[in-house]
């Protein structure tokens, strides 16, 4: 395929009120695309569209204050998008919630509201999107997994789970776009310094005192040291590229090898390396 071609598209963007999404949503702005902001923080979601218009005059940034989880919805969502930009060339999904606790503390009713999010979200947007990127010459997608959807650590059992699949269904996909020249990416981020761990909820099974869940963030937060800004650039040239998949940060690629090298046993090394880190408790 042709390289993608920022200046004069149109980016469709969820999550983009932080993290990740912040970085792309500026970089994509620097690149010269138009956007559209999804995230359900309305406040978040302004502030950063606010400044976006400031520094680009010369671009639509539009906002779309949405809960993700209500899929049932998302068709709502792209006619609302489609009368502000009547076309997208560029469709990231890159929002996501995570859960903490073993799979005996967590409730189907929260393993569910995950699966919502990061998994059905991702399947109803691109199903929603897909006619209006089929009109475009050289449209992209990406769908943003996780290290969590190469490798499966113990309490993440609900993302992970979403995160496999958002990769499983993002491989089909490029398989079935490719002939008619639509690009697709699956991304795995390892630990990039966002608010992940401190927003994750916990199961409600999950017996924790105050201070025990406070070590467990600090702990889990200091594995989180990529700039965010760094990981946007290496996306955003990943769909430069066309890239199938894109490794962002050294713990990912690491873990890549790791996990192809001892599929079966690899969490056993895992363990010596960061010992104590996923203990599950007894």
């Amino acid at each position: 395929m042709n390289p993608y071609v920022f200046p004069g598209g149109v980016a469709i963007l969820t999550g983009a009120a932080s993290g990740i999404g912040l970085a792309l949503a500026t970089e994509l702005a620097r690149r010269g695309s138009h956007l559209a902001l999804i995230d359900q923080n309305r406040e978040g979601l302004e502030r950063v569209a606010g400044e976006l218009r400031r520094q680009r005059l010369d671009l639509q940034v539009t906002t779309h204050a949405f809960d993700l989880g209500r899929t049932d919805a998302i068709p709502e969502l792209t006619e609302d998008v489609l009368r502000q930009h009547r076309r997208i060339t560029l469709v990231i999904n890159n929002a996501g919630v995570a859960l903490g606790g073993t799979f005996d503390e967590i409730s189907l009713e929260e393993f569910e509201w995950v699966q919502s999010i990061n998994f059905r979200a991702v399947v109803a947007m691109c199903k929603a999107f897909l006619p209006t990127l089929r009109a475009e010459l050289s449209p992209h997608i990406v769908n943003v997994s996780s290290l969590y959807g190469i490798a499966a650590p113990p309490r993440q059992s609900a993302y992970a789970a979403s995160k496999f699949a958002v990769r499983g269904f993002t491989e089909v996909l490029r398989h079935e776009l490719a002939p008619h020249g639509i690009g697709v990416t699956v991304v795995h981020p390892g630990g990039v310094r966002t608010n992940i761990a401190n927003s994750a909820r916990v199961g409600s099974g999950v017996r924790l005192t105050a201070l025990e869940a406070a070590a467990q963030r600090e702990s889990l937060n200091r594995l989180l040291r990529l700039d965010p800004a760094e990981a946007a650039r290496l996306i955003l040239l990943g769909v430069e590229r066309r890239s199938p998949r894109v490794l962002v940060g050294s713990d990912a690629k690491a873990i890549d090898v790791l996990v192809r090298t001892l599929p079966a046993t690899y969490w056993s090394v895992i363990n010596r390396l960061l010992p104590g880190r996923y203990k599950v408790k007894q």
